[in-house]
């Protein structure tokens, strides 16, 4: 029914902002900032009373965890679903309050308590309830992606109980990056329809997934294999999305489009140099030296694949998660090039073994991350304060 001949029209009223799901963000947020000094603490930094073994679980299992499993419960749109970012963000809780590990020679984490190994159960507990929402989605509306997410949210508590079992975080680091790779790729092949020739070019898409899935499963029982098939599985994908996701042509517009196209590139960028760098320490190229290798790349992939998606779809993600508005501004850009130049300092300073410019890279990387968070939340503000206006 049209209003009346005269009558003022009213435009809908922007729905409230979602306060109730502000704790598990801000859980979220607090591993990152958390996590990210204990990799400073793990790089080398003196950093008293930070303890640089929880590092990744906060960074993996705290942060993204927990913000990975909000956007899937949202999308689910059932309370029940809540509970997998609430059990991701009490493990952060856990590693916070209580970050110490056992005894040296203990059996893993599965003989005496410790708040590793309590977080570690929470987080195995919250992978697979993770998994089971993705399928919910995925019966909701079968599709190519929707498996691959199934998949992926599957490799998180394989990562975990992998961790759980022999007390090393660095034994999980290759399901942990599937999880996150695989999540990540799978979001661009749902935006791929967009681009022809989509039907033939799948298989290869289809073929990096397979060789990320052979790549867990071998590294349960040799580290060294599964990484190096890591290293192929990155490499793969790495030139699928680079040749067939749009953002080739986003890339190209001004304002948020371009930001985000141009933050996925460079994202692939460092899949691509990813692969290299852990397939180089795979096979022992320097084998002397590796854990300077793995550190490249570990955080080539962590840091500049996964963080730059981060930023390029947190001005889309995080309003639609917490139904605020979060207005274009350059600023976007300030921590996308900071996490770009302070990894390629750190990447350099790996390889050169130099441990001075591995350090200062490592603390532009906490930087970068620090002004992600004033961005986002500067951003946030400009979008109230435009709202009220």
């Amino acid at each position: 029914m049209s209003a009346p001949r005269g009558a003022a029209v009213v435009p809908p009223r922007a729905p409230a902002p979602a306060f109730g799901r502000l704790p598990l963000v801000a859980a979220g947020l607090a591993s990152l900032v958390i996590g990210t000094v204990a990799g400073l603490a793990r790089a080398g930094l003196d950093l008293p009373a930070i303890h640089a073994s929880v590092h990744a679980p906060l960074m993996i299992g705290g942060f993204l965890g927990t913000v990975i499993s909000l956007e899937r419960a949202v999308a689910l749109g059932a309370r029940w679903g809540y509970l997998a970012p609430a059990i991701a963000a009490l493990a952060a809780a856990v590693l916070w309050l209580w970050p110490d590990a056992p005894a040296a020679g203990g059996a893993g984490l599965t003989g005496e308590l410790s708040g590793l190994r309590v977080a570690a159960e929470m987080q195995l507990f919250g992978g697979f309830l993770l998994a089971f929402i993705c399928w919910r989605l995925h019966r909701r509306q079968p599709a190519t992606h929707s498996r691959v997410l199934i998949a992926a949210a599957l490799c998180w508590p394989v990562g975990t109980a992998t961790w759980l079992f022999t007390a090393d975080p660095g034994r999980g680091v290759v399901a942990w990056i599937s999880f996150l790779v695989l999540t990540i790729a799978a979001e661009r092949l749902e935006l791929s329809r967009f681009m022809p020739t989509r039907r033939r070019t799948l298989a290869g898409f289809l073929a990096g997934v397979a060789i990320f899935l052979v790549a867990v499963a071998v590294s349960i029982v040799d580290s060294d294999a599964g990484k190096a098939a890591l290293g192929v599985g990155a490499l793969v994908l790495a030139a699928w999305l680079a040749r067939n996701d749009i953002a080739r042509r986003t890339a190209r517009l001004p304002g948020l489009a371009g930001f985000i196209g141009k933050s996925l590139l460079a994202g692939y960028f460092w899949l691509a140099a990813g692969g290299v760098l852990i397939g180089a320490q795979a096979i022992g190229l320097r084998a002397a030296d590796g854990a300077w290798l793995g550190d490249a790349a570990v955080h080539a992939l962590l840091l500049g694949f996964v963080m730059s998606m981060v930023l390029a779809h947190a001005p889309v993600i995080f309003p639609a998660v917490m139904r605020v508005s979060m207005p274009w501004h350059w600023s976007f850009y300030v921590p996308a090039l900071l996490l770009n130049a302070s990894l390629l300092l750190r990447v350099g300073g790996d390889v050169a073994l130099n441990p001075a410019v591995r350090e200062a890279g490592a603390a532009g990387n906490a930087l970068a991350l620090a002004a992600f968070l004033v961005s986002t939340i500067s951003a946030v503000i400009r979008g109230a304060r435009a709202g009220r206006s």
